[in-house]
């Protein structure tokens, strides 16, 4: 069965703009599932996870293109980077849209050979699991989040009240196809997930010795997320060099598996921290390798509240993601110790969110935000998003929101 996509409608503008259409992300998100929906079949694809057709595009990329004219659907086009140059050439000559799609699951690798080869020839975009609209069968209604009193009205018409173990059987079984459309078992999914990851991504990325230490690694990131990075305490944990941890950080970064928050930055002060926040980008993934054995020990477990900040992040990522633009996202946090979860900041106005694991209204949420007050910028909107039933105001421009509306 397949799910509608929030990133079909911009997939659909963004063929009609470019010759090469390039979908990235991690593995098993539906990259060549919605490709494949697009396309109806009125183009040839193509695996190059077949070895006969990756050995062919990487020893003569140039019979490749010869025996498989366009329109054609590409998979794991970072298997043969040789073919991308040739690609090149062939757009140049055509200047066609929508020529070539062509999907990827090891960004660093096609980011670098696509500047080189493509560049203001392609399209890129990023792709996910789920998001919670989509799951809901809302996907078109998935606009990029603002906290903003219009957004807000036209979420609350279209969303199911969640409570709490509701979201936290959503967030326990993870945002992948596999799972929410299929219906797999959960466990055997995420173990075979992880082996194939570590079998493939991080061989081609890394030469790792010993990928169980690789695995704890991976452990350790799971067990930190929605935590402001400490590369030096994974690396002792681990008992890897810290170089080496920031290596196979950048891994996970660039495989799709985790997402490094900036703070917010701002000129007229130096009082920022500068370190990132770690966060997976699929909170079902890091339940599983945290080891909650089931929707109620994650919520009453330790994790509870930064599986919970994690989920509610990467919804917001994804919203802006799926329609196309880059994602204004920051945290805050000062050397003061003053912090706010999330900063939204679009055209120079502040959109501060708070989330917390709560189903009753506190008006002093609002004063969290009362440190921004100091950088002279209009602050459009904001809120505290927890498990609240109903949208209800806590100030001026600030709403106590219900997760449901993500």
């Amino acid at each position: 069965m397949y799910i509608e996509r929030t990133l079909e409608a911009f997939l659909k503008q963004a063929d009609q703009q470019f010759p090469v259409l390039l979908v990235t992300g991690p593995r098993q998100v539906g990259k060549t599932t919605i490709l494949q929906h697009l396309s109806q079949g009125a183009r040839t694809y193509l695996t190059l996870d077949d070895p006969n057709l990756a050995l062919l595009a990487t020893e003569d990329p140039a019979l490749f293109l010869q025996r498989f004219a366009p329109p054609v659907l590409i998979d794991e086009i970072q298997y043969a980077p040789g073919l991308l140059p040739h690609i090149k050439i062939a757009v140049d000559k055509e200047r066609r849209p929508g020529a070539f799609w062509m999907t990827g699951s090891q960004k660093f690798q096609l980011i670098k050979g696509v500047s080189e080869s493509l560049a203001g020839r392609v399209g890129i975009v990023n792709l996910l699991g789920l998001s919670l609209k989509e799951q809901q069968r809302q996907a078109s209604a998935a606009v990029p989040f603002l906290p903003v009193e219009e957004l807000l009205r036209q979420r609350a018409k279209i969303s199911p009240q969640l409570s709490l173990m509701d979201v936290y059987r959503i967030i326990w079984r993870g945002s992948y196809p596999g799972i929410c459309v299929e219906n797999r078992d959960r466990d055997l999914f995420y173990s075979s997930y992880i082996q194939t990851y570590l079998q493939r991504d991080v061989r081609d990325l890394a030469n790792v010795s010993d990928i169980h230490v690789f695995l704890k690694f991976l452990r350790a990131a799971a067990a930190r997320t929605g935590q402001m990075l400490n590369l030096s305490d994974m690396a002792r944990d681990c008992s890897v060099s810290p170089m080496t941890a920031k290596n196979w950080l950048a891994i996970l970064e660039v495989s799709g598996i985790i997402y490094l928050l900036e703070p917010y930055h701002n000129n007229v002060t130096s009082r920022l921290v500068k370190t990132p926040k770690l966060y997976f980008l699929d909170a079902g993934l890091c339940a599983y390798l945290t080891e909650w054995s089931s929707p109620e020990t994650l919520e009453a477990g330790a994790m509870s509240g930064a599986i919970l900040e994690t989920f509610i992040f990467t919804e917001i990522l994804k919203s802006y993601w799926y329609n196309g633009k880059r994602a204004p996202l920051y945290y805050y946090r000062d050397k003061d110790n003053k912090e706010i979860d999330l900063l939204i900041v679009q055209d120079e106005i502040l959109y501060p969110l708070e989330f917390k694991q709560a189903a009753t209204l506190d008006r002093n949420w609002a004063g969290q935000f009362e440190v921004l007050k100091k950088y002279k910028k209009r602050i459009g909107g904001g809120g505290v998003i927890c498990f609240i039933e109903n949208l209800l105001p806590l100030a001026k421009d600030m709403h106590a929101i219900p997760v449901g509306y993500l």
